[in-house]
């Protein structure tokens, strides 16, 4: 299987930009800014991810929904098991 980087490994330490005022408010109201970090950043990677599938498979999609706009579906007579 293909290493997935966003499978929960080792920790590593990184310098992030973030502002002042959100750092404040979150640390006030006891927000762990690196495990909410991690948790968008895993969203924001999955989202990019799927996009970019969609983007590349794009006309093979097309391609196949033309065809079974034409020919139909070739397990509708599993349907009726």
């Amino acid at each position: 299987m293909k290493h997935d980087a966003i499978t929960p490994t080792k920790r590593r330490p990184v310098n992030v930009s973030l502002d002042t005022g959100i750092v404040a408010a979150a640390r006030e109201a006891g927000v762990n800014l690196s495990r909410v970090t991690e948790a968008a950043l895993r969203v924001a990677v999955k989202e990019a991810r799927e996009h970019r599938w969609r983007e590349e498979n794009r006309e093979a999609v097309g391609r196949f929904n033309e065809w079974y706009e034409e020919h139909g579906d070739p397990l509708a007579h599993l349907a009726s098991l």
